[in-house]
C-alpha cells in the first residue's frame, strides 16, 4: 500500500485526506447513531466481528448517545474520559461528524491520570516558556517542554513564512537525529488542506508509520466518506507516510499553533521508535500549544510596540528640522540621510514632477522614475513594501544590486510626490531539508512522489533584501502624512503671495466640485428615500412574509444610502474607514428595531480603509446576518450579540456571534437572505463559516481588504 510508485500527487492539494475510510488501528472508532445509540459502524477493533453492528453504545462504553450528544461541540471533540471496553479500561472522546455520533477509544497508559502532579507540571514548563524575552528563544525552549511532555526524540517548532514555505526556529534532540535547525522546507510538504486541518484538529499522532490502516466497517458502504476532520485516530495519506520513512521516521506527532484564528507553526515531534500518545498527554499538548500561541502573540506585539516607540523618536527629529521657509526639496536637501536612516534603507529617493532628489545607494535617475510610475496609484493607499521588487516590476532586475528592496508612499501634493527608500541586494543562502526543486516534474498532469532526500542543500537566493518589518512600513506612512501637513503649512506661510491666484482657482474648482458632488448626492439620497417610502406604503398593505420581505428590502436600502451619504462626507470619495461605515449602519439599523436591542448589541470595530463598493457589500453582510439574530437566535426577543470586525495583514475578519438557541437543523425563512449572503461573499472573494459559540452561533467571514483586481493593479 505503501509504494511510492503508486502515489499520484498530480492534484496533491485536493487530495481529500479528510476522509480516508480508516483509522489507525492503535485505536478503536465506534460510530453509532445519535438518536438510538445503535452501532451503525466501527473500525480498528482487532478480532472483534461484525457482532458490534446493532448493539447499543451504553452496553459497549457504559455512556449512552443520549447523555454524550447534549454535550458535543459543534466542531472539536467533547471528552469522555475512563470507560471499560472489552476487558480493560480505554480513554474515550467523542464528536460529530454528519449525522453521525463517532466515539473513539485509546489504550489508558499506566500513569497518566490528570491530577494535581500533573497541573503542577503544566504550570511548570509554562513558566519556563514564560521566562523567555524573544521569539527565537521561545522556540528553542518550547521545543525542550514538547520533548519533555511526549518523550520524541527530535521535536521542532516549525514557523510558517509568506508564501506556506516554512523554517525551523527551534529545536530538541535526545538522540543521534539529524538537526534541521534554520532549515527551511517547502510550501507543498504540507498541502493546503492539511493546514486548514491542522487549525481545526491542533492535535495529530501517527503512532507507528508502518500500520496498516482499518477500514470502517458498516451495514453499507455509506461510511466509507464518512468526515473524519475531528478524528484523532484518522488514517493519515500514505503519500505522508512515505514522506515520514524517507526521513527515517517511525512515529510522529504534531501540535498546531494557531493565533488569531491562523496557524503561525507546529510543533513536529519525530521518534524512531513506535510511540502512541496518551489522552491524557495529547490533552497537555494541546492546552501547552494554546498557552504557547498566547505567548507568540505576545512576544510579536512587544517587539512590535519596541520598534514603533524608537521609530516615533527618530521621526520627531526628523520632523524638528522643518523650517518655516524651506521648500520640499530643501527639506530633502537637509534630511535625506534621515529620512534613509530612518528606515534603516541604503538610498532614499522622492519623485514630484520634474524634480528628483536622491540620496545614498539609489538606481540611475530614469530608474528611478519608472518605479515612481509604477508605485504612483497603489501607494497612495497604504505603503507599497517589498523585498524581492524584480519579482513584481521585471525590469527592476537590471538594477536590483542597488534596489531589491523597497518602500514607497506617495504623498498627496498638487503635484503627487512618491517617496521611496531602497535597500540594496543582500545575497542569502538558505538551507533547505533537501532540495526543494530536484525531480519536480514541471509538465501539468504529471505526478510527483513523496521527497525521498532531506540532506541539508544550500541555495543562493539573489534579488531580495532584508525584510522590510511592519513598523518601519507604518512608520513611512506616519512621516510622509506628517511631513505633508507641515510642508504645507510653511509653503503656505512662504508662498502665499506667489500663489494666491492658484488658491483662488484651485478653491473655485473644490467649491465646483463639493457643489457637484452635493448636487448628485442629494438627488441620490432623493431617489433611495422615494424607493425607501414606496417600500414603507407597501409594507403597511401587506403581512406575514411579504411585509418581513419589504422591511428586509428596506435595511439593504438603508446599508446601500449610508455608504453613500459616508462616501461624500469623508475626504477620500474611493475609500471609506468600514468600521465607522458598520458603527453608523448598526445605529440606523437599531433604530428600527426593539429598544432592548440597544442595550445587547456589542461593537468591536478596528479601523480599516476599504473601497466603498466592497464596504456596501459588507454592509449588507451585517445586515442580513444581524437580521437573522434578531429573528432566530433569542425567539424575536432582545439577547446579547456582537460585531467585531479584525485585521490580519491584507485580509478582513467579519465575525458576528450570539449567545442563543444556535443554529440547530431546523430551516427557517424563505431562504433569500442565504442566497443573497452567498452572492455577497463571493463577490468578496472570502468565505463565510458557521461555529458552534457555545452557546449560540458565531459567523466568521474572512474576506481581503481589497479585491484581487485591485491589488493586481
Amino acid at each position: 500500500m505503501n509504494d511510492p510508485k503508486a502515489f499520484d500527487l498530480t492534484s496533491c492539494d485536493l487530495e481529500p485526506i479528510h476522509i480516508p475510510g480508516s483509522i489507525q488501528p492503535y485505536g478503536v472508532m465506534l460510530v453509532a447513531d445519535p438518536r438510538s445509540g445503535e452501532i451503525v459502524g466501527y473500525a480498528g477493533t482487532g478480532n472483534t466481528s461484525d457482532a458490534l453492528l446493532g448493539r447499543n453504545l451504553a452496553d459497549l462504553i457504559g455512556h449512552s448517545a443520549e447523555s454524550i450528544v447534549p454535550l458535543l461541540p459543534r466542531t472539536g471533540l467533547h471528552v469522555i474520559g475512563e470507560v471499560g471496553f472489552g476487558e480493560k479500561l480505554q480513554d474515550a472522546v467523542a464528536y460529530r461528524s454528519g449525522e453521525h455520533l463517532v466515539v473513539e477509544l485509546t489504550d489508558r497508559a499506566d500513569g497518566t491520570q490528570l491530577g494535581i502532579a500533573s497541573l503542577a507540571l503544566l504550570d511548570t514548563l509554562e513558566a519556563r516558556l514564560e521566562r523567555t524575552v524573544t521569539i527565537e528563544a521561545l522556540s528553542t525552549e518550547a521545543a525542550r517542554v514538547f520533548q519533555q511532555l511526549t518523550g520524541y526524540s527530535r521535536v521542532m517548532l516549525y514557523r510558517f513564512l509568506d508564501g506556506d514555505a516554512g523554517v525551523v526556529l527551534g529545536e530538541s534532540i535526545s538522540d543521534q537525529s539529524p538537526s534541521f535547525m534554520h532549515h527551511h522546507f517547502p510550501a507543498s510538504d504540507i498541502p493546503r488542506q492539511a493546514r486548514a486541518l491542522y487549525v481545526r484538529n491542533k492535535v495529530r499522532v501517527i503512532a507507528d508509520v508502518g500500520y496498516e490502516p482499518a477500514p470502517i466497517v458498516s451495514a453499507s458502504s455509506d461510511l466509507t466518506s464518512i468526515d473524519l476532520s475531528d478524528s484523532t485516530l484518522r488514517s493519515v495519506s500514505p503519500i505522508h507516510i512515505q514522506y515520514l520513512k524517507n526521513m527515517g521516521v517511525a512515529a510522529s506527532a504534531s501540535m498546531s499553533i494557531v493565533k488569531d484564528g491562523m496557524l503561525w507553526g507546529l510543533i513536529a515531534c519525530h521518534h524512531h521508535e513506535v510511540r502512541p500518545l496518551s489522552l491524557n498527554t495529547r490533552i497537555a499538548c494541546q492546552s501547552m500549544a494554546a498557552s504557547l500561541a498566547r505567548m507568540v502573540k505576545s512576544r510579536e506585539e512587544n517587539e512590535l510596540y519596541r520598534e514603533r516607540v524608537k521609530l516615533r523618536a527618530q521621526e520627531d527629529s526628523i520632523l524638528s528640522h522643518l523650517g518655516g521657509d524651506h521648500s520640499l526639496t530643501d527639506f530633502f536637501a537637509r534630511s535625506g540621510e534621515d529620512l534613509a536612516k530612518l528606515l534603516d534603507a541604503d538610498g532614499f529617493a522622492a519623485v514630484q514632477g520634474g524634480d528628483l532628489f536622491r540620496y545614498g545607494h539609489c538606481p540611475d535617475p530614469a530608474d528611478i522614475r519608472a518605479i515612481a510610475d509604477y508605485v504612483r496609484v497603489p501607494a497612495l493607499l497604504k505603503p507599497v513594501a517589498t523585498r524581492e521588487l524584480s519579482a513584481e516590476f521585471p525590469i527592476a532586475t537590471d538594477f536590483r544590486d542597488s534596489a531589491s528592496g523597497l518602500v514607497a508612499v506617495t504623498m498627496s501634493t498638487e503635484v503627487p510626490t512618491i517617496l521611496m527608500w531602497f535597500r540594496v541586494e543582500q545575497l542569502q543562502v538558505v538551507k533547505w531539508a533537501g532540495n526543494p526543486h530536484k525531480d519536480v516534474p514541471h509538465e501539468p498532469g504529471a505526478t510527483l512522489t513523496p521527497r525521498a532526500s532531506f540532506e541539508e542543500w544550500s541555495e543562493n537566493v539573489r534579488g531580495r533584501s532584508r525584510e522590510w518589518s511592519l513598523a518601519e512600513t507604518e512608520s513611512a506612512a506616519r512621516v510622509v502624512k506628517l511631513l505633508l501637513e507641515a510642508r504645507n503649512n510653511g509653503r503656505i506661510r512662504q508662498l502665499n503671495r506667489e500663489l494666491t491666484t492658484t488658491l483662488r482657482e484651485n478653491e473655485q474648482l473644490i467649491a465646483q466640485k463639493d457643489f457637484l458632488l452635493r448636487e448628485v448626492n442629494h438627488r441620490v439620497q432623493n431617489s433611495l428615500s422615494l424607493v425607501a417610502a414606496f417600500l414603507r406604503m407597501q409594507g403597511r398593505a401587506a403581512g406575514g412574509d411579504t411585509k418581513d420581505a419589504l422591511e428586509q428590502a428596506q435595511h439593504r436600502l438603508m446599508a446601500v444610502s449610508l455608504a453613500h451619504r459616508r462616501l461624500y462626507q469623508d475626504d477620500s470619495v474611493e475609500i471609506i474607514d468600514l468600521s465607522r461605515y458598520l458603527e453608523e449602519l448598526a445605529t440606523e439599523l437599531l433604530d428600527a428595531m426593539d429598544t432592548g436591542w440597544r442595550h445587547n448589541l456589542h461593537l468591536d470595530l478596528a479601523p480599516i480603509l476599504i473601497s466603498t463598493d466592497r464596504a456596501v457589500s459588507v454592509g449588507l453582510v451585517v445586515n442580513e446576518l444581524l437580521t437573522n439574530i434578531t429573528k432566530y437566535a433569542y425567539g424575536g426577543v432582545p439577547g446579547p450579540a456582537v460585531i467585531k470586525l479584525e485585521q490580519h495583514r491584507t485580509m478582513l475578519r467579519l465575525i458576528i456571534a450570539d449567545s442563543g438557541r444556535g443554529m440547530g437543523t431546523e430551516v427557517t425563512g424563505t431562504g433569500f437572505g442565504s442566497k443573497m449572503l452567498s452572492v455577497l461573499v463571493r463577490q468578496l472573494q472570502g468565505t463565510l463559516d458557521y461555529e458552534d459559540n457555545l452557546p449560540g452561533t458565531r459567523a466568521v467571514m474572512t474576506a481581503p481588504i481589497k479585491a484581487q483586481s485591485e491589488s493586481a493593479n
